[in-house]
């Protein structure tokens, strides 16, 4: 998996036809509730987590990653970051001066991609560092919204230290290079306790 080959990679164990899972739960003994591991087939990996840890009550900043399952939507890129990576999910190439993704619990466009200038609270997705090189918008309160349930919940690239997220779930670079050619319509992540 060191890469993307152009051949669909199956998981040990996962039927063919039947996408793969990737499941995410708390590092064992780390200490931390912040820190992650994300089981794709054999490969176990570290991740961050949400600086609350996982929750089965997500709410808009609690810093928590939900405990849930969710299908990977999309994915959205920055030109010229992450040389190499391809994923089979429908790809939004970021605009740095136009796109960015509201956060604001009673604005119509909750928990949706907006263009900038915008006056609602927003993340905007072209970030001065590398964590939105490419995220992967996981459906959390995507699908079937509801107001302060959280948002902007996304697989991305984790920052040094695998410090924590606001609720994500966030790899180093390598290992979503690593799991790319998993990363197609269909796949599931589910975080659990």
């Amino acid at each position: 998996m060191a890469g993307f080959t152009g051949r669909k990679t199956r998981l040990r164990g996962e039927k063919p036809g039947k996408p793969p899972v990737l499941a995410v739960r708390p590092a064992p003994g780390a200490g931390r509730p912040s820190r992650g591991i994300l089981q794709a087939g054999p490969h176990r990996i570290p991740c961050a987590l949400g600086r609350g840890g996982v929750t089965a009550f997500k709410r808009e900043g609690d810093g928590g990653t939900p405990i849930a399952r969710m299908r990977i939507l999309s994915a959205f890129r920055r030109r010229g970051r992450l040389p190499g990576l391809a994923v089979s999910l429908p790809v939004r190439w970021v605009d740095p001066a136009r796109d960015g993704w509201c956060d604001a619990p009673s604005h119509p466009a909750y928990n949706r991609p907006v263009r900038l200038p915008f006056a609602a609270s927003h993340e905007t997705l072209a970030r001065a560092d590398r964590l939105y090189d490419c995220g992967l918008v996981l459906d959390w309160n995507v699908s079937a919204r509801a107001r302060h349930r959280g948002s902007a919940i996304f697989l991305h690239i984790a920052k040094a230290g695998y410090r924590p997220t606001e609720g994500c779930v966030a790899l180093h670079p390598r290992d979503l290079l690593r799991i790319a050619p998993l990363l197609r319509p269909g796949v599931a992540l589910i975080v659990s306790r």
